[in-house]
């Protein structure tokens, strides 16, 4: 299955969008299939900022998830670490 980078896929559907040729001449143009075409320009259309997602690239609301859920555990973590020790230290008091 060939992959394409984002600049690809955006510099397709604004061929679609720019040139007036219809679609499925540009996919020709291309070598892309016509449903992969038009899966790109829906993509498009629904979020014109960041339409193409994937290989690693998050949408900012994901990344931002990502990283708050990263950041939680990370503190979860070192809350357990303290309570650990701060029972090691009352034992040694005894």
């Amino acid at each position: 299955m060939k992959q394409y980078d984002k600049e690809f896929k955006l510099h397709a559907v604004q061929l679609v969008s720019e040139s007036g040729k219809p679609a499925s001449q540009v996919a020709r143009e291309l070598g892309v299939s016509q449903k992969t075409l038009y899966g790109w320009m829906s993509k498009f259309k629904e979020d014109p900022s960041t339409p193409f997602v994937g290989s690693g690239n998050l949408k900012p609301e994901a990344k931002a998830l990502r990283d708050l859920e990263r950041e939680n555990r990370e503190l979860r973590e070192e809350n357990a670490i303290l309570k650990k020790a701060a029972r090691i230290f009352m034992n040694d008091r005894k």
